[in-house]
């Protein structure tokens, strides 16, 4: 597997990285490349980014319009459905939806007048094409001046029959009336159910049918773009109104409608062939769908404008920088080749050739001057080099020492161990417990420090070896000592950096009880902080002068712990821990003078 990737590294340094080309074919190419690439990203971007922002300005454009066509159709409509309601609430027509049968019409005569005013009502305004009272089971009434454009049975098989709200409220839709003389008319038609005066439920159907007079001067005076047009949709996607009014009443786009139903307002790109750039915004009021439409290829125009202005540019820069980069890697290579020629010589041997002239102060003028240097001290580190293989024999010889110390150095605790096992059995012998109990706890301490060479241990066997370092101080100090360890078990599983507890506790000794008179108390706890834990070491001694402690703290952060010295045992703890976990954790101190001292180690908390 090695290999393979060998092979692959040597393939690809040798193909994508040219290392076999000259050096000024290298300096071209990659100069060609660096000039090429980011000319064109940016070239890249700044097109994509002039067709977004094209796109937005067309859009936010044709929302806008939109907005405006919206609140005047909206107006529009709003009016007509007033003069609805008037009509349903005239007295004739009123008188008319009282009666129950069609001789009860016949005899009063109040077709004619009901009649008059749908008439009056068509007259009165120029965009009203025909107003259709349809009652059930009764007639039909229009202002055509024959029965009905279309027969009423006809009528309830169209498609947004059945979708009139059976309320009273007003139904937007678009339809074509076909006149009995073969005329046709798109028209827009408020219909509305009518309501009976005695039961309140519905009992025909008012039609005002509105040509394209009103919104064709409004959709005129809309300009969007050169060649673009609105159209307007209802909710059952049907051609409300379109420049084409053959397409009127006609279902609308079947692949663009699902788009436009997601949301309230905006834009995309049609499926169909040619594209179109579509805006839309939904009337909820009426219901619609008013949509603009820019042909996609008159919206491209100026990004296609500006790719070209963009490709012409990055073409004149390359080849601007190909010029300009063979010139300067021809100014490169000269004095390299110069170089290269001068060192061949020395290869060989050849100093006749004296120094290289340093012509420029850059990189290659620096190396010139560097290859000056190195051969004219060539001679002098050949002799340089008799005396460096003399110190290299001197440093292996020391080297060869310290081992053989450090080799003797392993020996001793042996010995010392050893020793204390011969006193600890002659204190036996001779009925000198004391002296034979300090022997076996100094023995455990030796092994203890023999035997585990990691550089963290469980609190439990920090706490049992600090233990017998305790009761080895018992027998010196006696009755003027005493100690608790009041450590909880969940504490005696944690890690805790190895003889971390004895050099503070030997410092409480010798620094704590007050010569002579002092007694003193050593308690070790330990408790949670968060994500740590602390093992605090409590005494009652004598404590620190301010000073005294305020060197203490700074020995912690900047001592050199191996130049030894007073209370170098705390140092030592705190540097192994900071190396061990990070300076999130340590050793602190706190003291006063008289009451004792406090010192804590943090470490971090194993879950």
């Amino acid at each position: 597997m090695q290999t393979r990737w060998i092979r692959l590294s040597e393939w690809i340094q040798t193909f994508f990285l040219m290392r076999h080309l000259p050096l000024t074919v290298k300096l071209f190419l990659f100069s060609a490349f660096i000039v090429a690439v980011p000319l064109g990203l940016v070239g890249l971007i700044s097109y994509e980014r002039s067709a977004d922002v094209l796109q937005s300005e067309a859009n936010e454009s044709s929302l806008q319009i939109l907005e405006q066509v919206k609140s005047h159709v909206e107006y529009y409509v709003t009016d007509f459905e007033i003069s609805t309601l008037r009509l349903l609430n005239h007295p004739d027509v009123v008188r008319l939806l009282k009666m129950r049968t069609l001789e009860e019409v016949q005899q009063s005569g109040i077709r004619k007048q009901v009649e008059q005013v749908l008439k009056n009502t068509t007259y009165s305004r120029s965009d009203i094409s025909n107003i259709t009272l349809m009652l059930d089971h009764l007639q039909t009434i229009d202002t055509a001046g024959f029965l009905s454009t279309v027969p009423a049975e006809e009528l309830k098989k169209e498609y947004w029959y059945p979708g009139i709200p059976e309320s009273g409220a007003p139904k937007l839709i678009s339809r074509v009336i076909r006149y009995q003389d073969g005329r046709q008319e798109q028209v827009i038609s408020i219909v509305r159910r009518v309501m009976s005066p005695y039961t309140l439920q519905p009992t025909g159907v008012m039609i005002v049918d509105i040509n394209f007079k009103r919104i064709q001067e409004i959709s005129e005076k809309v300009s969007i773009g050169r060649t673009g047009f609105m159209f307007i949709l209802d909710s059952q996607n049907h051609y409300v109104y379109h420049p084409d009014l053959q397409l009127v009443g006609t279902p609308g786009p079947e692949n663009e409608f699902p788009e436009m139903i997601k949301n309230d307002h905006g834009s995309f790109i049609s499926a169909d062939s040619p594209r179109s750039f579509l805006t839309y915004s939904r009337s909820p009021y009426l219901g619609w769908w008013l949509v603009t439409a820019i042909p996609y290829r008159e919206l491209t125009d100026g990004i296609t404008y500006i790719g070209h202005t963009i490709v012409w540019t990055i073409v004149i820069t390359l080849a601007a920088a190909y010029l300009l980069g063979i010139g300067f890697a021809a100014s490169l290579v000269r004095p390299i080749k110069r170089l290269r020629k001068y060192m061949r010589k020395v290869e060989v041997g050849d100093f006749s050739a004296g120094k290289l002239k340093v012509t420029s102060r850059d990189e290659i003028g620096q190396l010139t001057h560097g290859f000056n240097e190195m051969v004219k001290r060539l001679e002098s580190l050949l002799e340089e080099i008799y005396f460096t293989r003399l110190r290299e024999t001197e440093a292996s010889l020391r080297q060869k020492e310290t081992e053989l110390k450090a080799l003797q150095s392993q020996i001793n605790p042996h010995f010392i161990y050893n020793s204390l096992e011969t006193i600890r059995g002659m204190a036996f012998e001779h009925g000198m417990d004391d002296i034979a109990g300090m022997s076996a706890s100094l023995a455990k301490l030796l092994r203890y420090n023999l035997k585990n060479d990691k550089p963290t241990v469980r609190l439990r066997e920090e706490l049992s070896f600090c233990e017998m370092y305790l009761r080895i101080q018992r027998y010196r100090f006696e009755e003027r000592m005493t100690y608790e360890l009041d450590v909880a078990e969940w504490a005696m599983e944690q890690p805790i950096v190895k003889f971390a507890l004895q050099p503070i506790v030997e410092n409480s000794m010798n620094h704590g009880i007050e010569p002579g008179i002092g007694r003193m108390q050593v308690q070790i706890g330990a408790y949670r902080d968060g994500n740590a834990y602390v093992v605090s070491v409590k005494d009652t001694g004598v404590g620190m002068k301010p000073e005294v402690l305020e060197r203490i703290r700074e020995d912690l952060e900047c001592r050199d712990v191996l130049a030894g010295g007073e209370h170098i045992g705390i140092s030592n703890v705190h540097r192994r821990i900071v190396y061990l976990y990070g300076p999130l954790y340590g050793v602190s101190v706190q003291s006063a003078e008289g009451t004792g001292t406090v010192v804590c180690i943090r470490l971090p908390f194993e879950q």
